[in-house]
């Protein structure tokens, strides 16, 4: 910073100051203060941090990184899950149309199969119970991706004619 040049401001009349015609700005306003214009306990501006100081802010700074380094793997494996759930979905339903299209109605009971489809290998299984209604079965079909996904449920009724 260098030297410090002192304001000199007109004394108030009636004070001692006055026979000198002028006194420094900083006068009587901040007791405490030393030459360079600053109290003791202020810190001076030719000081860094301390080592201290900069290791909390690198230990913050790194639990900051940390946290979005793991929310941007969380957000990949979500998107990945949601694809593999996206094309189980039309896989149940192209099954659904497969069993709604077919003339003879399926059969009561549990059926498990595999389908290719968008370039995997999907396992499926379907549970058909009779209803209330004797027109009526219910289908259950359940639709496997990928190991560690959430399988596809997709329920709905047929008409048996």
């Amino acid at each position: 910073m260098g030297s410090r040049r002192i304001l000199r401001v007109p004394a108030k009349a009636g004070t001692q100051a006055e026979r000198r015609d002028w006194a420094p700005a900083f006068a009587g306003a901040r007791p405490g203060l030393n030459e360079s214009g600053f109290t003791p306990l202020m810190r001076s501006t030719q000081q860094g941090f301390t080592l201290l100081e900069m290791l909390v802010a690198l230990a913050v700074f790194s639990l900051a990184a940390l946290a979005l380094v793991r929310l941007q793997g969380v957000t990949l494996r979500t998107a990945a899950d949601l694809d593999s759930k996206a094309l189980g979905q039309i896989v149940a339903r192209n099954l659904m149309v497969d069993v709604q299209s077919d003339p003879v109605p399926p059969s009561v009971g549990d059926e498990a199969g595999d389908v290719e489809n968008g370039g995997r290998r999907w396992h499926w299984s379907r549970t058909v119970k009779p209803t209330d209604d004797q027109r009526l079965l219910q289908v259950d079909l359940t639709v496997d991706g990928q190991p560690g996904a959430s399988p596809v449920v997709l329920s709905f009724v047929r008409v048996v004619e």
